[in-house]
């Protein structure tokens, strides 16, 4: 099994690295890619989060979360392949830039927000789907998940800068 430097040394060196790194177009639209793939994965994420924060109660939770779920795996259908391209191209920087690791840490803070609220509070939806305010702790998980996206997008964008 290679080494992470090893690994690392493998994809900096690959086709898609050099074409990551060399093609004038390339990572500008494979970045582009990845912020759409974001925004849409945030804009779903939020509206979600505000839903269960007591924005639009008329609107049944279940429904809304049944609307949103779809986008959301697009958008992962974009944002990943996207990121382990921009990755590729200076694999051996992202890896040793804390902002980059903060911003995977972030992400993983994230997804274990949503799967803790998904076998949590989440299983009692149908006594607050709708018309009914949503329990404190769902309402905290709401806002800690918008606070750690946030935290996301602002370490993405830190990245061009460190």
């Amino acid at each position: 099994m290679p080494t992470e430097a090893g690994w690392m040394d493998w994809l900096n060196d690959s086709s898609l690295g050099a074409a990551m790194r060399g093609d004038l177009w390339l990572y500008p639209l494979v970045e582009v890619v990845h912020i759409l793939g974001f925004a849409i994965l945030v804009g779903s994420v939020v509206m979600f989060d505000l839903r269960v924060l007591g924005v639009s109660r008329t609107i049944q939770v279940t429904a809304l979360a049944r609307h949103l779920l779809p986008w959301s795996v697009a958008a992962l259908l974009l944002i990943v392949p996207a990121g382990l391209m921009m990755f590729s191209a200076h694999p051996h920087d992202f890896a040793s830039n804390d902002i980059f690791i903060l911003k995977l840490s972030l992400i993983a803070t994230a997804g274990l927000n949503a799967v803790l609220f998904h076998v949590g509070v989440y299983r009692s939806v149908t006594s607050w789907n709708t018309d009914a305010p949503a329990p404190g702790v769902a309402k905290l998980q709401a806002l800690v998940s918008i606070v750690i996206w946030v935290s996301v997008i602002l370490c993405g964008r830190l990245l061009a800068y460190t």
